[in-house]
């Protein structure tokens, strides 16, 4: 019997589960916390910040501090270098190794208790889509996960290796038949060499599902219709139906990986992160990632505006409300603790919980005090190029602070598939819709602190060059939307 037929009402199952559960988000939450707690009291950091005086989320709050990979990095080193019980019981199952802007790698532990979060969660992501729509033929068919290489490294006695790598050491047996590429070609460390490779083993199967990031999915689609000499991927994988992604925003990527498929591909969007799985798409309807509340992971909430204060306002999942940015904090199985990831997050419902990643803590522009974010920086680029006609490769924005005369300004690096026919008037029509999405970039502009932004093509490849040339190009790798100096742009 096809898989497809014998895990669908397994899928019905989990859906069910799943809203069960997201119905009783608040409460999961606090029971986890109290586990959590109970579980690490006995650890270094446990009894280092006292967890056995722990009774309350207010004692918690009290007990635990807030920090980023810097601020512990004295008990990463400690697991790093193969102690036991520094911040869970026992030693991590694996280090996922990633890179940071200012702690160098980090190593972010993965335990037996916080590996069925991150497989799970994708599972659920997937057999959710299932259950909701009823497609579930891409289960008989070969499925890609673009991702690092496998192949780990020992860090006293701990395997470690990117968790893009990690993933495929996990991947169920049953699945494992259907899974490309292969392990070899997997392991291949050059992104040009592995794509090609990538493409000999994938060019004549029977594609159904492709997970990646959409840039390095974009590259793969252009290499594939290259080779074959299709117009498009829906010509070479008539039976794709699904494409996973997370990462990034889509919708920049979406007119142009769309043009290559010769179709809209139903898609399912998750936030997979080395410090646990938060986050995955649970409806083909209503906006949003269902957060994932009972899997182990303890969120926390800070008002964007307060994460570099002294002592900023912390707020339990009950506390939050809609269409506020706030910084993601996690406590998880894995020994995280007040953890900072870095990145911002608003919520669009609270019945279930449901957020949308707005940016980066680290990528923003707030040169002249204007704290612009990714969210606002991609609706306004989305808006003007569907008006335009135009759509959009990759791009990135840095302030001009000191321009050789006039006003300072931002400057728009944008690598277009199609190019508006009019870029003056696009710019203009960019500035415009800026000035809607940032009411403090509004005051600066109509304040004459800042001229309109200007705008700058880049011939096709310029990122991907740039990518290669920082070592970064294919796996898990982004280009940042936004930064506050010239570091990047200076060198496209």
């Amino acid at each position: 019997m096809k898989k497809s037929l014998l895990l669908k009402p397994y899928a019905h199952y989990l859906r069910r589960r799943i809203r069960y559960r997201a119905g009783l988000a608040v409460e999961l939450q606090e029971e986890i916390r109290k586990d959590l707690v109970r579980t690490a009291r006995d650890t270094a950091f446990g009894q280092d910040h006292h967890f056995a005086e722990i009774r309350t989320y207010a004692d918690f709050k009290r007990r635990v501090p807030v920090g980023d990979y810097e601020a512990f990095r004295t008990y990463f080193d400690r697991i790093k270098s193969g102690e036991s019980d520094v911040c869970w019981p026992g030693k991590p199952r694996y280090l996922a190794k990633t890179s940071g802007t200012t702690s160098g790698v980090k190593y972010i532990p993965l335990t037996r208790e916080s590996l069925p979060n991150h497989f799970g969660s994708a599972r659920n992501a997937l057999f959710n889509y299932v259950a909701e729509t009823g497609h579930a033929r891409w289960l008989d068919g070969k499925m890609i996960f673009l991702s690092g290489s496998p192949e780990m490294e020992a860090t006293n006695g701990i395997p470690t290796g990117r968790l893009s790598g990690i993933v495929n050491h996990e991947v169920p047996a049953w699945l494992r038949t259907n899974q490309l590429p292969s392990y070899p070609t997997n392991c291949i460390e050059d992104w040009e060499t592995k794509l090609e490779a990538i493409v000999d083993e994938t060019i004549h199967a029977d594609m159904r599902l492709i997970s990646g990031i959409p840039p390095w999915v974009q590259m793969y689609y252009e290499r594939l219709l290259a080779r074959s000499g299709k117009r498009t991927i829906r010509e070479l994988f008539p039976n794709l139906e699904m494409f996973v992604y997370g990462g990034v925003n889509f919708e920049p990527y979406r007119q142009s990986l769309e043009r290559l498929v010769g179709a809209r591909i139903p898609s399912v969007e998750t936030y997979p992160a080395s410090e646990g799985f938060i986050a995955y798409q649970d409806s083909q309807t209503e906006p949003g990632l269902l957060l994932n509340t009972a899997s182990g992971i303890f969120f926390e909430f800070i008002p964007a505006e307060e994460v570099f204060s002294d002592a900023p306002t912390r707020l339990s999942l009950g506390e939050v409300e809609t269409g506020r940015n706030y910084a993601i904090i996690l406590s998880t199985t894995a020994g995280l603790w007040g953890y900072n990831i870095g990145d911002t997050v608003e919520f669009v419902s609270t019945d279930p919980y449901r957020i949308r990643v707005t940016g980066r803590i680290k990528h923003y522009i707030s040169a002249f005090g204007e704290h612009v974010i990714g969210k606002e920086v991609e609706t306004a680029l989305r808006q003007t190029a569907q008006v335009f006609g135009a759509s959009v490769t990759e791009f990135t924005v840095a302030p001009q602070v000191n321009p050789a005369s006039g006003l300072p300004y931002h400057e728009w690096f944008v690598e277009f598939a199609t190019p508006p026919r009019d870029p003056e008037a696009f710019a203009a029509a960019l500035d415009r819709a800026m000035v809607g999405e940032n009411l403090y970039y509004r005051d600066l502009i109509e304040g004459k602190i800042l001229r309109p932004l200007v705008l700058r093509e880049l011939p096709a490849g310029a990122f991907r060059e740039y990518m290669k040339r920082q070592g970064k190009l294919g796996g898990q790798n982004k280009v940042p939307r936004l930064s506050n100096d010239r570091q990047l742009v200076d060198q496209l």
